[in-house]
């Protein structure tokens, strides 16, 4: 059923069922077409890795010794990831690539409806509908679409921290479970432990000691199931970043691979990077606290998913889908700016960032990313995460948050509105 009216015009077009199935089905239909032959299909690269690795793993060999053949590419992870993907060593290839697809498109649908759904309540438009739409549009990011095609479980880590932020959203027994989601995702794969920054700065120190707690957990049993393996890691494979890749290589868009490009041939220099992330991590809790203050928990979220591609040494385009809550934050920036000149800002940026994303510029300067041409486009989607960061708009303190739920998972009950019964 569609909501009613709240004074904003719905969406109309197309004004039947049938229509907007038809429309839903074409577009769709568009854009798995694009999919399949998009030059840049990455051909399952990283699940390759994965696959090989736990079945050497599993046979007897070490896991941090395997590299795909012919390259220098091996298992990065912690070794609880590979406790996590130990059914990949009896799955078939085939299979392997299957699963994944499902598990990616259903994390993908779940991400959509989670940053997306509030807007569109607020809105007042059919659910399913713009959902759908939304879907189609949020597949043709590049950070979506490598993620699908290298097989990577990028997607699955955001559902995970996005699942928290329901329940802290709930509240009561459900908000006990938060933090749970976080600690298992941060123990996959580093990068999420930033959210229990976010956690402590946010006040929710409860799901916080959750997080770490889990985290922790699921390490010592993987040190508990694989010592060798850990130890390795946590020793040695951790520091070697040469094991993912170059840093200068137009792929990682972060304060690092900035500055790897500048300084290419030789290293970047560590203290400049440190510098950097020190002031970056300033910025973040300074609009954070913002943010937490005017009760606009979606912003604080998108904040620590653009902190998390800026500060970490090696962000690969396919890493940025950490910045979807935040063009959820800029979609609904710009609907609820009154129309008129006013909107026509917060509109462009809104259409502009996610089009940018998808745009695949940056492999313009794949091939040589020196010169001002490719400071400013072999850098782009820093350029972009750091104007999110510094600028992401923010709700007006006081002002009451859209739609049934915050986009983030608001905190507590009494911090939200309360909604007429329908």
């Amino acid at each position: 059923m569609t909501p009613p009216e709240t004074g904003r015009r719905a969406v109309r077009w197309p004004v039947t069922t049938h229509g907007r199935l038809a429309l839903v089905t074409a577009l769709a239909g568009t854009v798995l077409l694009f999919l399949a032959t998009v030059p840049l299909h990455r051909g399952w690269f990283d699940l390759g890795v994965y696959h090989g690795a736990v079945r050497h793993w599993t046979d007897g060999g070490a896991l941090y010794d395997y590299l795909v053949p012919g390259s220098r590419y091996g298992f990065t992870y912690p070794p609880f990831a590979a406790l996590c993907m130990l059914p990949l060593a009896v799955t078939a290839w085939p299979a392997a690539v299957a699963i994944t697809l499902l598990l990616n498109a259903a994390a993908a649908v779940l991400i959509v409806r989670w940053t997306a759904g509030p807007v569109i309540r607020a809105r007042g438009w059919t659910p399913w509908y713009a959902l759908a739409v939304a879907v189609c549009g949020y597949a043709l990011l590049e950070p979506v679409r490598d993620t699908v095609s290298f097989g990577q479980v990028n997607l699955l880590l955001l559902a995970l921290v996005l699942a928290d932020t329901r329940l802290l959203a709930r509240g009561g027994t459900a908000a006990r479970w938060a933090g749970a989601g976080i600690g298992v995702a941060a123990a996959i794969k580093l990068t999420p432990a930033v959210f229990i920054g976010w956690l402590l700065l946010t006040g929710r120190r409860r799901a916080a000691g959750h997080a770490v707690a889990v985290a922790l957990g699921a390490t010592a049993l993987a040190a508990w199931a694989a010592p060798g393996a850990s130890r390795t890691f946590w020793t040695d494979a951790l520091w070697h970043t040469d094991r993912v890749g170059s840093l200068a290589y137009v792929s990682n868009q972060s304060w690092q691979g900035v500055l790897a490009r500048l300084a290419e041939p030789y290293e970047p220099d560590r203290a400049v990077w440190a510098l950097g992330v020190v002031v970056l991590l300033t910025v973040w809790a300074v609009r954070v606290r913002r943010a937490h203050t005017a009760g606009d928990h979606a912003a604080s979220l998108a904040l620590t998913g653009v902190l998390a591609c800026l500060v970490s040494p090696v962000t690969w385009v396919h890493h940025l889908v950490w910045l979807t809550p935040a063009l959820a934050v800029l979609a609904g920036a710009a609907l609820r700016t009154p129309g008129g000149a006013g909107r026509r800002g917060p509109a462009v940026w809104a259409v502009a960032v996610p089009v940018l994303l998808s745009s695949s510029l940056v492999w313009l300067w794949s091939g040589d990313a020196s010169g001002a041409d490719g400071f400013l486009g072999g850098n782009l989607y820093v350029w972009i995460s750091l104007g999110l960061l510094c600028a992401l708009p923010l709700r007006p303190s006081g002002r009451p948050v859209s739609g049934a739920r915050d986009a983030a998972g608001a905190g507590p009950p009494s911090a939200r509105p309360r909604l007429p019964a329908r």
